[in-house]
């Protein structure tokens, strides 16, 4: 028979690990708004508003403007390595002669949680130096035993080069106020940032994000290109504290895999993995 210490024991892990998932989840799931641009951007600090590869369809579309033939992209990550939370995303963008157009695909949550975002994007260049992109979201939460709920939503944002090394990017994420179920919102995320590319082997970004219900969220990331086939990349994030390393690797002008971790120093490690495949682009 078991004893009594070994049976609190188990009530006691099990208590606590209920509490540790359900703070994840409350930390990091915003109602489907993924806020990685896939492991490039989750080893720069979550940072990515300025990218302009095919990672650019899950943080802002506008970077979809420079691609210069199909792009896709899919992207894993296991929130804090021991916990069951996992996140995987595809993208897969198309240039027409009047634009670029896109899907994405992100399902986040654990076997009794899920959340789901499909969403249809279009992104095209103004003038020389400015890019728009906008994208029409479904999200979807699934609890078995409660149901599952749907609502549509938006989002869009802008790239533009303000000097030859400087860029800025801003985004926005449903800036209505639609409710997932009653009385529960979807956030409204605003996003701007600054990169600067002092050579073609250095990229340097900054990024502030506002959820309207939460503290400004402070980003910053770098990569350094080592040669033509090898990046590294670390970068930092507040609200919650982050810390990320992560390298990349161009198998040839159109297979890369890039490889990230970051750190949370409560919750521990959250190791992610991509894989794009992409014609070469016309800038970073």
């Amino acid at each position: 028979m078991l004893s009594f210490t070994k049976i609190y024991l188990v009530f006691m892990k099990t208590i606590i690990t209920f509490f540790l998932l359900f703070s994840v989840l409350c930390l990091f799931a915003q109602n489907n708004q993924s806020s990685l641009a896939g492991a490039r951007g989750a080893a720069m600090g979550s940072t990515g508003i300025l990218f302009t590869d095919i990672n650019s369809a899950f943080v802002n579309q506008a970077g979809l403007a420079n691609l210069e033939g199909f792009a896709g992209n899919v992207f894993a990550e296991r929130r804090f390595l021991n916990s069951p939370i996992n996140s995987i995303s595809g993208a897969a963008a198309a240039p027409v002669s009047f634009g670029t157009f896109a899907i994405t695909i992100n399902s986040f949550g654990i076997e009794n949680y899920q959340e789901q975002k499909i969403g249809l994007a279009y992104a095209r260049q103004l003038l020389k130096g400015l890019s728009i992109g906008v994208q029409f979201d479904y999200l979807s939460t699934n609890i078995p035993l409660y149901g599952n709920v749907g609502v549509f939503t938006f989002e869009a944002g802008l790239q533009a080069q303000l000097l030859q090394d400087l860029q800025f990017g801003f985004h926005l994420y449903s800036p209505a106020q639609i409710d997932l179920v009653e009385e529960v919102p979807l956030p409204t995320i605003y996003k701007a940032g600054l990169a600067y590319t002092p050579s073609d082997k250095v990229f340097l970004i900054v990024e502030v994000e506002k959820d309207i219900d939460y503290p400004v969220r402070f980003k910053a990331g770098a990569e350094y290109q080592f040669s033509e086939t090898f990046f590294l990349r670390t970068g930092i994030a507040t609200q919650p504290t982050l810390a990320s390393l992560g390298i990349g690797v161009l198998f040839n002008e159109r297979l890369a895999v890039d490889i990230s971790a970051s750190y949370h120093q409560i919750l521990g490690v959250s190791p992610s993995v991509g894989v794009s495949y992409q014609l070469p682009q016309k800038n970073n």
